[in-house]
């Protein structure tokens, strides 16, 4: 597979910090991909996030995405990637109150300025893909946070991005919401060959990716590969491979 995403050599360093956000991280994201990122509170996991998406400008290193150099964008054109190329989902769901469910997410299609014929069929798909196919006409207060978490991502891909970055999107949901979020983004990821990258503290939404990257001190201190596992499988390695680095983490 070829390489949607890269990064070489990338650092954060903020002024109230003894030592970088990140530091020194190099890595490739493959078309198609679902990457998950692991790490304690203050390992960098945000901070990856926010340069490879252009939310941040990284003190040292280049980060490429389909070939676009990204930290030597103006403003602008950085506006231009994350509106036309990347997609979106946090833990805060960040919906519009004053729209419907349909009206939320068609916003992103609005904005590219895409034909009204070709807005309610993509509408319509990923509120099928997200099981909201229901709640289309309702507003986001009469939903549940879990409701409201899929018009959220369902928004994040009705453009059909690039790249999904999601941050955290299952902290605010419970365990069965959870599930029923990240099944949903992984049959995204297979169905519409989205590529995703998702930061998490928790090992059952890392369990859905295809490889996680472990952060420690905002670098990668190792790799773990789904590779033909049972999704139950994988969720043991990864509860041992953090129970190692607690423990690791506690001798240091």
């Amino acid at each position: 597979m070829d390489c949607l995403l890269q990064a070489q050599g990338l650092r954060r360093i903020y002024d109230h910090q003894e030592r970088p956000g990140v530091d020194g991280i190099s890595l490739t994201v493959a078309r198609g991909e679902f990457l998950g990122i692991m790490g304690a509170s203050g390992s960098g996991k945000t901070t990856l996030l926010q340069m490879l998406s252009t939310l941040d400008t990284p003190s040292a290193g280049q980060a490429f995405l389909d070939g676009i150099e990204l930290s030597s964008l103006t403003p602008r054109q950085a506006a231009d990637v994350r509106r036309e190329r990347v997609g979106f989902i946090f833990q805060d769901y960040l919906l519009l109150d004053s729209l419907t469910v349909r009206e939320n997410i068609a916003v992103p299609l609005v904005l590219l300025h895409r034909p009204a014929a070709m807005i309610e069929p993509a509408v319509r798909e990923l509120a099928l893909l997200f099981m909201i196919e229901d709640q289309l006409s309702k507003y986001p207060y009469e939903l549940s946070g879990g409701q409201r978490q899929r018009v959220a991502a369902a928004r994040a891909l009705v453009k059909r991005p690039l790249l999904l970055f999601a941050d955290e999107p299952t902290g605010a949901l419970d365990s069965e919401s959870a599930a029923t979020l990240l099944s949903a983004l992984a049959q995204a990821n297979r169905q519409l060959s989205t590529t995703v990258l998702m930061v998490t503290h928790d090992p059952t939404a890392a369990s859905f990716a295809g490889r996680i990257l472990f952060l420690r001190d905002g670098k990668i201190l190792c790799e773990l590969r789904r590779e033909g596992r049972e999704r139950a499988d994988f969720y043991e390695a990864i509860l041992q491979e953090t129970a190692r680095q607690a423990r690791g983490g506690a001798q240091a």
